[in-house]
């Protein structure tokens, strides 16, 4: 066991336990420390052995939204400068294992969380507490959808009221605009730490930086931004090195409800500069285990089939080679959708591998799903819910409370419908998809 303890008088620190699970791993952790009078103190340190680690004396409850401390103003408290550096090795990229746990009375149980949850949701807590959101997010109210797809609504005004108004886009190409807002105009209290590789890694992936950034205007706990060096201006179009940066960040949590996603220009994404989400949902969605069939012999490339929507399936069981040659095949995808002007989302889930549904609980990989949809260039302000990554996966942020109550599973798989590609250009795509893959 190793503690990181208060130093000094006054100044402030987060404690977290690391139970003794086998040697080998090196963590090279900054910890910002912030005492009284207004000093910085940054420091390193190393633990082996590391697997797990279980926050404590951080107020987290045993789900993975934590109990509201409220957002007033007393709450609320000044921001240090300096950007905490998570740096992780490959050992923490854990893949295999993961699994929902449920009660003998069927409810979901919370997992035990890693270090990368730890420090995501302490430091995501600790802005909602200094009110740097636009709004206070609280237990949001949630109904499964009656039916056999397990659509998850969730009742959220707030942000559909106070979310930012989507840039004027007009093409899935569109160039980036230094003039619009981008992330590197955010308050430096959104930051909450800079995503690193550590040197065991192959040299190719050392060099990218990632800010993980709080989305001001969350959809749920823990609901971040993946923004890849912010100042180089990058557009709204997906790359393979932050795709794997948002792949790995899912095998860093040990919670199977953390899911990463990226939505294209005209795919409803609202600001042009290459960010991914990343957030906490503590319920199953059917994009885990559906059904899907190979479209290619090598296996490359699968059809997801069924509802709520058909798309291309892309599965990885471990870190390393594998996983990259699954993020160049996946930017070659989405390479090709660009330049055929097609919107598409992204969703990256851990989840069962292709094929029929599994009978074990247990996750042995990772899921990448991509679809390709219909352009939609900003908000239709009259629906229950805008069609992006979430919904299309089966996770449904609805608007107003009256939409709310009368939604149903017909009523929602009509509107995401209404966003797919026609059944004859979606074949055309699948064939011209196939050939890509050969």
């Amino acid at each position: 066991m190793r503690t990181l303890d208060s130093e000094g008088s006054g100044s402030q620190s987060v404690s977290f336990l690391f139970p003794d699970l086998g040697r080998g791993t090196r963590i090279d952790w900054w910890e910002e420390l912030r005492s009284p009078g207004g000093t910085h103190i940054c420091r390193t340190w190393d633990l082996c052995p590391f697997r797990m680690a279980i926050p404590q004396n951080i107020n987290e409850t045993s789900d993975v939204l934590p109990q509201s401390n409220g957002c007033d103003e007393q709450s609320r408290h000044p921001i240090g400068l300096g950007i905490l550096d998570f740096v992780y090795c490959q050992e923490e990229l854990i893949v295999k294992g993961i699994q929902w746990q449920i009660s003998e009375s069927g409810i979901l149980c919370p997992p035990l969380l890693s270090r990368f949850d730890c420090t995501l949701q302490s430091s995501w807590k600790q802005r909602m507490e200094q009110g740097l959101f636009r709004y206070c997010l609280g237990e949001l109210q949630t109904q499964i959808l009656p039916g056999p797809l397990g659509f998850v609504a969730q009742l959220n005004v707030e942000r559909g009221v106070q979310r930012r108004r989507p840039q004027n886009i007009q093409s899935v190409r569109q160039a980036f605009d230094p003039q619009q807002f981008n992330f590197s105009k955010i308050k430096p209290g959104e930051i909450l730490f800079r995503l690193r590789r550590d040197p065991g890694f192959p040299m190719a992936l050392q060099c990218t930086e990632v800010l993980v950034i709080i989305n001001v205007s969350p959809l749920e706990w823990g609901h971040v931004l993946f923004v890849p060096e912010p100042t180089q201006g990058l557009p709204q179009i997906l790359l393979p090195d932050p795709l794997q940066f948002g792949i790995e960040a899912v095998m860093l949590s040990t919670h199977p409800g953390f899911r990463v996603g990226f939505n294209s220009l005209g795919g409803l994404a609202s600001v042009n500069h290459l960010h991914l989400h990343g957030y906490y949902l503590a319920h199953k969605l059917p994009v885990e285990t559906a059904s899907s069939q190979p479209l290619d012999p090598n296996g490359y490339i699968y059809l997801l089939e069924g509802l709520p929507a058909p798309g291309f399936l892309f599965y990885v069981d471990e870190p390393g080679p594998k996983l990259k040659a699954l993020v160049d095949r996946v930017c070659q995808v989405t390479n090709y959708l660009t330049d055929q002007e097609i919107a598409h989302n992204l969703f990256v889930t851990r989840g069962a591998p292709p094929g029929n549904p599994p009978s074990s609980l247990a996750y042995v990989g990772v899921r990448v799903i991509l679809w390709a949809r219909k352009s939609s260039f900003g908000v239709k302000e009259g629906e229950a819910f805008n069609v992006a990554l979430c919904e299309l996966a089966g996770h449904l942020p609805v608007k107003t409370s009256q939409d709310f109550h009368s939604l149903t599973e017909a009523s929602a798989l009509n509107l995401i419908q209404q966003s797919l590609l026609p059944p004859s250009q979606f074949l055309q795509l699948q064939e011209a998809l196939v050939s890509l893959m050969a």
